[in-house]
């Protein structure tokens, strides 16, 4: 079972390498100033991947997977799931501007975290909820997202068109704790292999700059 199960997951994680795009740095991208830690809110298909992604990433002190851009306070994943409250399952992201920036943020999450241009889906899991989408919390961050998208769509980074959302940020909710360190709890199970892992192992190989462990 090891064997099969170890075969499996390398066989998952060598289609997806052979995906992941290589995607230019941000033109814009100005580093705040007298800033320590700040956040960023970011929703790309289920949290359990994107979150793991980004606690790789050299800078990030914590994500915490939650939901952002609905209409009812304090929802819970099963109501969110329903799709009837305008939430997207999303990621918030404490992290050092020193460290990393705001724009090398937004690279890590188009270049392996998802795929921005399924509309409303990624992998097996569909509805408004997988969305893609960045939630800005400032106007300079709306100002790179913009500008990147912009960039990325100038420079057809993508065969199909990005269909990310860029809107302000009305607010995050946590998600339940079982949903927090799902990925490492959970790292063998059939949904964690095919879908997740293979982003993890993308991070580390194409951008080996940015990896810490985790």
């Amino acid at each position: 079972m090891i064997a099969v199960g170890a075969m499996f997951i390398y066989r998952a994680v060598s289609v997806r390498r052979a995906e992941t795009p290589v995607l230019p740095a941000p033109a814009v991208d100005p580093k705040p100033a007298a800033v320590t830690t700040d956040t960023a809110v970011l929703a790309g298909g289920c949290f359990w991947g994107v979150s793991e992604v980004f606690k790789h990433v050299k800078g990030v002190s914590a994500v915490v997977s939650g939901y952002a851009g609905g209409t009812v306070n304090a929802p819970t994943y099963g109501i969110v799931s329903s799709g009837m409250t305008g939430h997207a399952e999303s990621v918030q992201i404490a992290y050092d501007p020193s460290k990393v920036s705001y724009g090398t943020l937004l690279k890590v999450f188009f270049e392996v975290a998802h795929d921005p241009t399924t509309l409303n889906r990624q992998g097996p899991d569909h509805g408004t909820q997988y969305r893609s989408a960045i939630f800005y919390r400032s106007p300079e961050q709306q100002k790179v997202a913009e500008s990147y998208v912009a960039q990325l769509t100038a420079a057809h980074a993508f065969k199909d068109p990005i269909v990310t959302q860029i809107a302000p940020l009305p607010a995050f909710y946590r998600a339940e704790d079982y949903h927090q360190d799902y990925f490492t709890k959970n790292r063998y199970t059939p949904y964690i292999v095919i879908n997740d892992a293979p982003k993890v192992a993308a991070l580390e190989k194409t951008m080996p700059e940015l990896w810490q462990p985790h």
